[in-house]
């Protein structure tokens, strides 16, 4: 449950933060597709060794591919080419981007990381 509700609430960042164009911009949807799968823990190591799914080189970047490619065709009417052409397309600057949680939280201990360098987001900032 944690899992899909965080998928949710970040899409709920992106649509406050980037003013994503949900219906029209078919990268605005693949660019927070990624994330929710990257951050969320849609592709963590337990996740996929469940689904009996599970590489070692480069496979968390090719999970959450998989799954932004998904979650599209589930919601648009597009053709799978259309719908990885948008994901290839973005998917440098969306996997690496990590807000708000400034890395992706792989577990318990890695959250509480994300949440201290939440709490300290603002400390060393020369403009305040």
């Amino acid at each position: 449950m944690n899992r899909v509700v965080t998928h949710e609430l970040i899409h709920a960042f992106d649509h406050c933060r980037a003013h994503v164009d949900w219906f029209n911009n078919m990268k605005h949807l693949a660019c927070s597709e990624i994330r929710a799968a990257n951050l969320s823990g849609d592709c963590s190591f337990g996740n996929e060794l469940s689904r009996f799914n599970f590489g070692l080189k480069q496979h968390h970047q090719q999970c959450v591919r998989d799954r932004a490619l998904r979650s599209i065709l589930a919601v648009r009417k597009v053709s799978r080419e259309e719908a990885k052409l948008a994901v290839d397309q973005v998917f440098e600057s969306c996997f690496n981007d990590h807000e708000p949680f400034g890395r992706i939280p792989h577990n318990q201990n890695e959250a509480r990381f994300a949440y201290r360098d939440f709490q300290n987001r603002d400390r060393y900032n020369a403009n305040l």
